[in-house]
């Protein structure tokens, strides 16, 4: 059967080949400069066992032209070029670094065709990584991303990623450990230790700490003794906290010294290397040198379990207390407490009974 013009062609290559034929198009035509005639510039589409899958394979792209070079790519080339349009849209660079240091792990696939890799070439990757689970997950994460843009630009024609189920993640053990009296006594006697007072105010405010970390002193006033954040859902943005009166100074204090350092962030480190302004992995490092210094165990998120423990024990309103740490109030009785008052915060708040200390409120 004779093929329309233009339409390309199929024929089978020598040799003994597991897919000796060959479907191939003319991109286009050249005049060869030292016999002065045209040649056809061909490409392939592809190869493959019988000349009947051959013609299907030119059929259809015929009905549906794609870019050929794309299909060349390997996974390295396709990594490139997703990273390049999603690493602008993270947050951080602590955010880039963990995928970054995941891809790592993927070096089987590096130098594979994007289009010729399967689920066991993903499985195998992900097993044969000697990591932990969680890096293990961020691997999986990255082929998920990967693939959905490779579909996009029809660099694939299947996403292998979604039937790939290697990792086995057992749920996760969280254990909070409230801070003692004791140990919040030990942070206010040792005030001289950076970063122990942001400890502190989110011990007494139930921020959580990427929360705390990003909180900008455009959204705290101080003549209202409020301060506004949150992330994470949507209970939890844009929330307005009442600022404790035991921790007020040293709020005041950390104001004060973002407007004479020209920050628009609350918490800085006048002695950072990477900028003044915290995220919340500058904040873990900080936290836990503040433990270190006191002899403590404990992790960031244990403030604000602190806060909630301390909450429950004085009884205050569930649904006050979810309004001020950010938690979903999901049915319509309980959302009538949205439209509760600062000074309803306040007074919940007031509620709870923190350690006596001279130096609280001062």
């Amino acid at each position: 059967m004779k093929l329309p013009n233009g339409f390309g062609s199929v024929y089978k290559l020598p040799g003994k080949r597991r897919n000796p034929w060959a479907a191939v198009i003319t991109v286009r035509w050249e005049i060869d400069m030292k016999t002065q005639r045209s040649k056809q510039i061909k490409k392939y589409i592809g190869y493959y066992s019988t000349r009947k899958e051959a013609l299907e394979a030119l059929t259809l792209y015929n009905e549906n032209p794609y870019d050929l070079d794309a299909k060349m790519l390997t996974f390295s080339d396709v990594y490139e070029k997703w990273s390049a349009s999603y690493f602008p849209t993270l947050a951080g660079p602590s955010s880039i670094r963990t995928i970054t240091a995941a891809y790592k792990y993927c070096s089987p696939l590096y130098d594979m065709k994007m289009q010729d890799i399967r689920v066991a070439h993903l499985e195998a990757a992900i097993q044969g990584a000697a990591v932990g689970a969680s890096t293990k997950g961020r691997m999986k994460s990255i082929f998920n991303l990967m693939y959905k843009y490779a579909m996009k630009h029809e660099i694939v024609d299947k996403d292998y990623a979604q039937l790939c189920d290697s990792v086995k993640r057992a749920a996760p053990q969280i254990v909070r450990i409230p801070f003692s009296d004791q140990e919040i006594l030990a942070l206010w006697e040792h005030l001289e230790i950076p970063f122990a007072d942001m400890v502190l105010i989110g011990i007494y405010s139930g921020w959580r700490p990427q929360e705390l970390a990003t909180l900008k002193i455009a959204n705290v006033d101080l003549e209202a003794r409020t301060y506004t954040g949150g992330s994470k859902t949507d209970a939890g943005r844009n929330r307005l906290v009442p600022i404790p009166d035991q921790v007020f100074e040293l709020v005041k204090k950390n104001y004060n010294q973002a407007v004479q350092m020209n920050s628009e962030y609350l918490f800085n480190d006048p002695d950072g290397q990477q900028g003044t302004f915290l995220t919340y992995d500058k904040y873990r490092k900080r936290f836990q040198k503040v433990m270190n210094r006191l002899g403590l165990d404990h992790k960031p998120h244990d403030t604000r379990h602190t806060f909630i423990t301390k909450a429950k024990e004085a009884n205050m309103n569930e649904y006050l207390l979810k309004l001020i740490v950010g938690h979903e109030i999901h049915d319509v009785t309980e959302k009538v407490y949205t439209h509760r008052t600062i000074d309803d915060l306040k007074r919940a708040m007031s509620m709870i009974i923190w350690p006596e200390n001279p130096k609280s409120n001062l």
